[in-house]
C-alpha cells in the first residue's frame, strides 16, 4: 500500500477524488425563491430617471470628451506623418470620427432601445 502511494499519478487521483468527495457533500444547489425578473424590472424602473440623468449629463460627455482629444491628436500626428512621409493616414481619424459622432448623438435614441 505504502510502495503505491509513492506513485505521482497514484496520490494525484486521490487527492482528485478526496475533492470531488468534499465538493459532492459540501455544494448544495440554490435557487431563487419568487419572481426574479418582476424584482429587476421594479427596481430599473425606480432607478431609471437617475441612471439616464448620470448617464446623459456624465458618462456621454466623458466619452465624448476622450473621444475628442483622441481624434485630435491621432488627427496632428497623422498631419505630420505627412509632412514627413508625403502619405495622409486617414484610416484611425476616421474610426475616431465615426466613434465621436456615434456617441454624441447616443443620447438621442439609446433610450429608445433600451
Amino acid at each position: 500500500m505504502i510502495k503505491l502511494l509513492e506513485n505521482k499519478k497514484v496520490r494525484l487521483l486521490l487527492c482528485v477524488l478526496l475533492v470531488m468527495l468534499i465538493a459532492v457533500v459540501v455544494i448544495q444547489p440554490t435557487y431563487a425563491a419568487g419572481n426574479v425578473s418582476g424584482v429587476i424590472q421594479n427596481a430599473w424602473k425606480s432607478a431609471e430617471t437617475q441612471i439616464k440623468n448620470v448617464v446623459n449629463n456624465v458618462v456621454f460627455p466623458v466619452i465624448d470628451l476622450i473621444l475628442a482629444v483622441f481624434f485630435f491628436v491621432k488627427l496632428g500626428m497623422a498631419y505630420f506623418d505627412y509632412r514627413k512621409q508625403g502619405q495622409f493616414e486617414w484610416t484611425a481619424p476616421a474610426i475616431l470620427f465615426g466613434c465621436l459622432c456615434f456617441t454624441l448623438t447616443a443620447p438621442n435614441y439609446i433610450w429608445n432601445i433600451l
